[in-house]
């Protein structure tokens, strides 16, 4: 679902049908209009005995425990994810955030994508995918799990980054690690794999080298690579930095389209129309490095129609990258570009 009224609306449906739990874990709820909402209903469920689990990035959240303390009262579990600490290595340790967005209802519905409970999301181009069926079992396992790492920063990565599979699907966990990446390492194997064609969108477009290299390769066997990000996202430095990798790869056969209406920040990877990745992570080393990321990775053929669906209407309100643009771009973006790029990775 890519309409903010139309998910929106349709989760708290779903929260109000609610009978036996709710699980969260979400990278920004707001204190606004629509984080107010949201709240109200689950202290109402809260109130008929529904369980309400919450687990928020507290650096993200634009929200506190005063916020939430209704339901705190009427019994709900509330969390913010590590707080910032001052310390010697406390830009390390404050920068790994958790950037999942998941909402499971019931053992029965799961919702999965790029928007946070924001009033925000209301102006800005998302993907929000709603599954019925057992698999929300796995994904309130897996809430459970990164519960219990609210307040640590020591545990076993590799562990915490163990695919779960159910029923042909892939449940992909990133952690803060520049060893296991396996969001990364699912994209590059489908880069490497795809026949035809190969569809991006991400609101942050910054890949390493070895997924540039990927993607390059790809379009030089044939392959129609076709990337979507906005023409002004909200980090404008790294709109900055992204600029100044996208001419070597447009003039590498890489098709660069602008959403041109407002942010997109939608977060969807699609090859061969078959095989698709949807979930929280940006196509960037920030997703890939620091944060706690999820994605659900696999073949179905109905989800992947809905993905064309929703890139093809991107693309009616997209403008194409022109190269000869690019190369008259004034030299003090250029300058900026070249200043940005030991940061890299902090984007």
């Amino acid at each position: 679902m890519s309409d903010p009224l139309v998910y929106l609306t349709q989760m708290l449906k779903d929260i109000q049908k609610a009978t036996t739990y709710i699980y969260m874990e979400i990278y920004r709820f707001r204190n606004d209009e629509m984080g107010v909402r949201f709240r109200d209903n689950l202290v109402k469920k809260c109130l008929e005995g529904v369980k309400i689990r919450l687990l928020i990035d507290s650096w993200g959240a634009s929200s506190n425990y005063w916020f939430f303390q209704d339901l705190l009262e009427a019994g709900g579990d509330v969390r913010f994810f590590k707080k910032i600490r001052l310390s010697w290595d406390g830009f390390t340790k404050s920068h790994r955030r958790d950037h999942r967005k998941i909402l499971v209802i019931d053992d029965e519905i799961t919702y999965i994508g790029s928007a946070n409970i924001s009033a925000y999301s209301f102006n800005w181009r998302e993907s929000m995918f709603r599954i019925k069926g057992g698999i929300a079992k796995s994904f309130k396992k897996i809430i459970a799990e990164n519960y219990k790492l609210y307040n640590k920063y020591f545990f076993d990565k590799q562990a915490y980054t163990k695919t779960v599979f159910y029923n042909g699907f892939e449940i992909i966990r990133d952690v803060p690690s520049i060893t296991w990446q396996p969001v990364k390492k699912k994209y590059l194997e489908l880069i490497q794999a795809a026949q035809r064609e190969i569809i991006i969108e991400t609101p942050y477009f910054l890949p390493g080298s070895s997924l540039r290299k990927a993607l390059v390769e790809a379009a030089g066997r044939g392959v129609t690579v076709n990337v979507h990000i906005p023409k002004k996202s909200d980090v404008g430095a790294l709109d900055l930095l992204t600029s100044k990798y996208l001419g070597e790869l447009a003039e590498q056969g890489i098709n660069i389209f602008f959403f041109l209406p407002e942010n997109l920040h939608a977060k969807i990877f699609l090859a061969d129309r078959r095989y698709f990745v949807i979930g929280s992570s940006n196509f960037d080393y920030r997703s890939f490095r620091y944060q706690h990321e999820i994605c659900m990775a696999g073949q179905h053929k109905s989800l992947a129609r809905q993905i064309v669906s929703h890139v093809n209407e991107t693309r009616k309100n997209s403008e194409a990258f022109h190269y000869e643009n690019w190369l008259r771009r004034p030299a003090v973006q250029r300058f900026l570009e070249w200043l940005l790029v030991p940061l890299r990775h902090l984007f």
